[in-house]
């Protein structure tokens, strides 16, 4: 059925709660702004960092920016690598190169960035291609980089699918007139991704290998 699969990256692969909440905080405190308890800064995850920080820390453009310098001073060093692979998720890349299918990560994440962590956790192996946005903040929406990642592997998007945890990641697929497959062990809610148009939803990696190699 399918012989592209684009994968996000947080809360699809890896589950990055502790150093992305971690990095958010330290910014939001140098900054002298609030700092909400963790639960809170779990919506940070998914979207780009400057359109987060804009919206619910209610920083003007400068300020996101100067926001997401800080956040990158906790994150490089320290906070990329807390973070954790979720289960299954080798064995589900491993599985899909064994048949023949083409791995691809598309993710708002820069690209330097997710390399490393693709790296560090020995997941690097499995891709064919990382898509990603800038370290200048470019190319950031999550239809931009599908439409990136498509573009520069020649997919053929009649038979491609997008994998994410967020409402974000089925809209940016529909933008390319891709399915989606939501997973349920990110930081969406089943409601949030059904709403979005989700093609399909997976409890865990062994669900999601079974819908992704189906034939």
């Amino acid at each position: 059925m399918y012989d592209t699969i684009l994968f996000d990256l947080d809360g699809t692969l890896t589950d990055p709660g502790v150093g992305i909440t971690g990095g958010v905080a330290y910014a939001l405190r140098k900054l002298g702004r609030p700092v909400p308890a963790r639960e809170a800064l779990y919506r940070y995850i998914g979207p780009p960092l400057l359109a987060s920080f804009r919206r619910y820390a209610g920083l003007d453009e400068a300020a996101a920016r100067q926001a997401l310098a800080l956040y990158r001073e906790y994150f490089v060093p320290k906070g990329m690598f807390e973070n954790e692979v979720y289960p299954g998720i080798p064995g589900l890349l491993a599985a899909l190169k064994g048949a023949g299918r083409q791995v691809v990560l598309a993710t708002s994440k820069p690209e330097p960035f997710a390399r490393q962590i693709l790296e560090h956790f020995d997941l690097a192996r499995y891709f064919d291609f990382v898509a990603g946005s800038t370290l200048e903040e470019t190319r950031t929406e999550k239809r931009e980089v599908i439409a990136w990642a498509l573009e520069k592997t020649h997919a053929d998007a009649a038979r491609a699918v997008m994998v994410g945890d967020r409402d974000y990641d089925v809209k940016g697929a529909q933008a390319n007139g891709i399915p989606c497959i939501g997973v349920l062990f990110g930081y969406g809610t089943r409601q949030e991704l059904v709403d979005a148009g989700a093609a399909a939803t997976a409890e865990d990696a062994a669900a999601l290998r079974a819908l992704l190699l189906a034939r």
